[in-house]
């Protein structure tokens, strides 16, 4: 009976994905067992997705480099990673920071990568994407949700503009207003490049499978949903990434995301970062939901196929290691 129940909650969860309407900052993470699986990603939103990623680097390197001079290169890459992350005055930082998502939702690893990039300690609440338990306190039943010293924040761009009032409160009217440049990147993010991503992880059904090989192996699912996601859900979300083509107009896919990434080069116009020498908000938004896709075959064709595969390099070594710590 459970597995039955499991598949109905799926099959319900697809008849609202492709309906959700647009919400501000969270268009797609309204349905149930999809909102995490529609952008999902292989390594990046733990720490430990992270040492993954740079284990390949690691050991090629010690092919050619003794032990000794392997930890100290391994010791110096980390100081600088550490060096990189902007700081924020002590008295500045919150306390207790929780954040409430599904690990694979683009506006949840929106919000971390501002919270890693200032390396703000965070505890992870996994919440099950069927049942919902874990935030059955609140009234709001999308995520992602920030706990912030006992203030419920939520919507990833509202989020973070609090946060940015509350670590740079004499900078806030500033920052927090934006220039044009920072406020038409960050609408950007939110209104066009989150809808690239379904139709590409899910374009095909190996893709599709792919994706939902990471979901459930790192999504809160009991171990009945875990099976019926596997299969059921990549079976359903290759159709309903068909809709969303049609939906949001998109013709080839690939090529909608190539020219999305090749836009975002050009708005650096020679930068590092579009905020100059150091990330700004529309910087830490482009890269936050993009870190789902990037280890994927979609992403990996991206950086393959684009000039973003550079900025990408330049953003993981500012934003530097994940600042979770355990619940």
């Amino acid at each position: 009976m459970r597995r039955v129940s499991g598949l109905a909650a799926i099959c319900r969860a697809v008849e609202g994905v492709a309906a959700a309407p647009s919400v501000s900052g969270n268009p797609v993470c309204r349905s149930r067992l999809f909102q995490a699986a529609l952008f999902s990603t292989t390594t990046t939103n733990s720490s430990s997705g992270r040492s993954h990623w740079f284990s390949s680097t690691r050991i090629a390197a010690a092919h050619a480099v003794a032990g000794t001079v392997l930890f100290s290169v391994a010791a110096s890459t980390l100081v600088a990673e550490v060096q990189a992350k902007e700081s924020v005055e002590s008295e500045n930082r919150p306390n207790d920071v929780v954040l409430y998502q599904y690990e694979a939702c683009p506006f949840c690893n929106k919000v971390k990568a501002f919270l890693d990039y200032y390396d703000i300690p965070y505890k992870i609440v996994e919440v099950n994407p069927i049942s919902k338990k874990e935030i059955k306190w609140s009234d709001y039943k999308k995520v992602p949700i920030l706990m912030v010293d006992g203030e419920q924040l939520v919507d990833s761009s509202d989020i973070i503009n609090k946060l940015t009032k509350k670590i740079h409160p004499d900078e806030a009217i500033d920052r927090v207003s934006e220039d044009g440049e920072v406020k038409k990147w960050r609408g950007w993010v939110d209104n066009h490049l989150v809808h690239l991503l379904s139709p590409n992880i899910y374009r095909s059904t190996s893709e599709a499978l792919e994706s939902f090989d990471y979901i459930t192996s790192h999504g809160n699912f009991s171990f009945t949903e875990r099976i019926a996601a596997k299969y059921a859900g990549a079976a359903a979300m290759y159709f309903v990434s068909k809709k969303l083509k049609k939906k949001y107009d998109i013709t080839d896919e690939r090529a909608a995301l190539y020219e999305a990434a090749e836009t975002w080069v050009d708005a650096l116009n020679g930068r590092d970062f579009l905020g100059g020498a150091k990330p700004n908000l529309a910087d830490l938004a482009v890269f936050g939901v993009l870190r789902p896709i990037r280890y994927l075959k979609s992403g990996r064709d991206m950086v393959e196929h684009t000039r973003i595969g550079d900025w990408y390099s330049r953003m993981e070594n500012a934003v530097g290691l994940s600042s979770r710590i355990q619940a």
